[in-house]
């Protein structure tokens, strides 16, 4: 059998209950209980964010994978109750209490979980691979998919893609933001989050940048380098077709779907 030549590329938004994306995206009069069926029909993927404050209903998972396309996936933001202590190594119940909470009701729609941490989280090589060592690789017979997304400059080390590649862990990145961005591949998957987004633009981003976006995209799906994002460590000798999940997050967040919904144009 031949091997793939690129991974799947699945872009989509934060979210899809936002009360000012009701006449820009959703149409006006669209029922409310349908936004979810109207936003995954015309993206390849939701992060859940609500998830990061607190814990859902399993029947609302079940629910969610009900109304959304067979090839639909989303991204889970972990709980904060996880990332936000001082000592990382002692969080190995609320990782467990997240994973039984009823996030496999998603079933094959469950896409990588981002743990999130706060800005003023600096990294603990020590700590750091302690709470890597606590993320499940499955549950219930089921292969679970990690991305950390780390806020502090100390993070740009060597020594943390390096932990990151060992555990096969994705280090998002984060673009177009404050925050420190981190470009290097370290799991069979990437995950970006891009921040961007503007008023004066019909699409949130120019033209040429959200060119730029798709082909660094394209460039991930098949094992290259993107161009532009500086790598924190030495870049892999052969690197393999990953598939990338890519959020529009932020910005003006009101134009978010209009520029996600151009880049899947360009990405074909």
């Amino acid at each position: 059998m031949a091997k793939a030549t690129a991974g799947k590329i699945r872009i989509g938004i934060g979210g899809w209950t936002y009360e000012p994306w009701r006449g820009p995206f959703y149409p006006d009069r669209h029922p409310q209980k349908r936004e979810l069926e109207y936003a995954a029909a015309r993206l390849g993927s939701i992060e859940i964010n609500g998830t990061y404050y607190g814990s859902q209903k399993p029947e609302s998972f079940a629910r969610w994978h009900d109304e959304t396309p067979d090839d639909f996936v989303f991204s889970l933001k972990a709980p904060r109750f996880a990332t936000n202590r001082r000592v990382l190594a002692e969080a190995g119940q609320s990782i467990e209490r997240f994973v039984a909470s009823g996030i496999l009701e998603l079933k094959e729609k469950l896409g990588p979980i981002n743990w999130q941490f706060m800005a003023t989280k600096a990294f603990d090589p020590d700590d750091f691979a302690a709470f890597l060592k606590l993320l499940p690789a499955s549950a219930e017979g089921r292969t679970l998919r990690h991305a950390v997304e780390v806020r502090h400059d100390s993070f740009k080390h060597p020594d943390f893609i390096a932990l990151a590649r060992e555990h096969g862990v994705a280090v998002i990145t984060a673009a177009d933001s404050a925050y420190p961005q981190i470009a290097d591949a370290t799991a069979p998957f990437v995950y970006a989050r891009i921040m961007g987004t503007r008023e004066d633009e019909a699409d949130g981003y120019a033209a040429a940048d959200l060119d730029r976006w798709a082909a660094r995209a394209q460039a991930w799906a098949t094992g290259k380098p993107p161009e532009g994002l500086d790598p924190v460590a030495a870049p892999e000798k052969k690197a393999p077709p990953r598939d990338v999940f890519l959020y529009v997050i932020s910005g003006h967040k009101v134009k978010n779907p209009a520029a996600a919904m151009a880049l899947i144009q360009r990405c074909g």
